[in-house]
């Protein structure tokens, strides 16, 4: 979650930014979503490694790295730089949150394995909003920069706390195990049906996310003439919304619920909801209504694909791998989508980013039903 404070802190920012920095739509698009490229190029390379040397050391010197940059980045000046940095900040955040879920698997009873899964896929959003409804709070008579150091301030506490906390827990250490060359590894995952299809469903879902909450806030300045502090307070709590979307399917997946339901369903009624936030014609108060539904029903998604990793997996020793492509490609669909978006916005309005949302929910349900048909031949044999 204080990882992702660092992705959080950016869209409340973004129109202070660009009253400061002169940023252009465009640059302010990838201040968004640049933060996501060091693990769109590098997420599975970096599973990998964490496997390798240790999944408690990747979470240590990804937290030291997101507390660095953020630390510099108040004191940047030229937008082109803060973006520039913001590349640096998207290698703590990745070696955070590829981290994690296989110490997770490795630590959680069978039995409690989807639920586990469930509840950590929970960081982004409640990460996210809380340190978006702080920036709120702190952009309110205090500049821009006073954000970033917050989530500085985070992450050197959330630092000392691993440091405490976790150097004595034995079961943390590395699994000394006999594994084939990284880039041997990182095939076998690539290449593998279910995995894809996990990842591909989940950059679709990323690239939709990051675009409506990402965008959210300068949507209602610009379009709807709210104040910046009461843009970042909705976004926030649309963004905390996506919570009760992920709690939702690790409960109806503990009760069998089939995942392809979830997926399509999901993504399906949510493509008409998005388009619905940003065309024409719909009344203001209708518009924040729906991004709140959108946002909860959207957060079913994460949680569906994070628990079939186990399950896809081409073996339980390349469970961080396939978290990692997992995790590369949704950064891949958030890195593109909020520029592509605003380059769309830029040339036809608001109502145009409804073909980027449209278009990714519609990938999204395709796989959904590719990951079931995959899951079924499975059974079968």
């Amino acid at each position: 979650m204080v990882a992702a404070f660092h992705v959080g802190k950016a869209p409340p920012a973004l129109p202070s930014i660009r009253a400061e920095t002169g940023a252009s739509l465009d640059q302010a698009g990838w201040l968004l979503s640049i933060v996501n490229l060091m693990t769109a190029v590098g997420g599975m390379a970096i599973a990998l490694t964490a496997d390798r040397l240790g999944h408690r050391r990747l979470i240590l010197f990804g937290t030291a790295v997101s507390l660095a940059t953020s630390l510099v980045g108040g004191a940047i000046t030229s937008s082109d730089t803060l973006v520039a940095l913001r590349v640096v900040e998207g290698l703590g955040f990745i070696c955070v949150v590829v981290a994690i879920p296989p110490l997770l698997v490795r630590i959680a009873a069978p039995r409690d394995q989807r639920l586990a899964l469930a509840f950590w896929s929970t960081y982004m959003p409640t990460g996210a909003g809380l340190m978006m409804l702080v920036a709120a709070l702190t952009l309110r008579g205090l500049s821009w920069r006073w954000v970033w150091w917050l989530a500085a301030a985070a992450s050197a506490a959330m630092l000392l706390a691993l440091l405490v906390r976790t150097l004595q827990r034995s079961e943390l250490d590395p699994v000394l195990a006999l594994r084939r060359p990284i880039l041997s590894e990182m095939a076998e995952v690539a290449t593998s049906g279910g995995p894809l299809a996990i990842a591909v469903c989940f950059g679709a879902y990323s690239c939709c996310w990051f675009t409506v909450v990402g965008f959210l806030p300068t949507l209602q300045v610009e379009r709807l003439g709210l104040s910046a502090e009461t843009a970042a307070i909705v976004t926030a709590a649309v963004t905390f919304v996506n919570v009760a979307g992920n709690l939702c399917a690790g409960w109806l997946l503990q009760r069998n619920v089939p995942r392809v339901a979830i997926i399509v369903g999901a993504a399906l009624s949510m493509a008409v909801c998005a388009s619905a936030i940003f065309v024409d014609g719909v009344p203001d108060l209708l518009r924040l209504v729906l991004a709140g539904v959108y946002s909860a029903v959207i957060g079913l998604l994460p949680a569906c694909l994070f628990t079939a990793i186990p399950v896809h997996a081409p073996r339980p020793q390349l469970v961080g791998a396939a978290t990692g492509l997992l995790m590369q490609v949704s950064n891949f669909g958030a890195l593109v989508g909020p520029p592509i978006t605003a380059a769309l916005v830029s040339r036809g309005g608001w109502p145009a980013a409804a073909w980027t949302t449209s278009i990714a929910l519609g990938i999204a349900a395709l796989a959904g039903v590719f990951l079931h048909w995959r899951e079924k031949r499975k059974l079968a044999a």
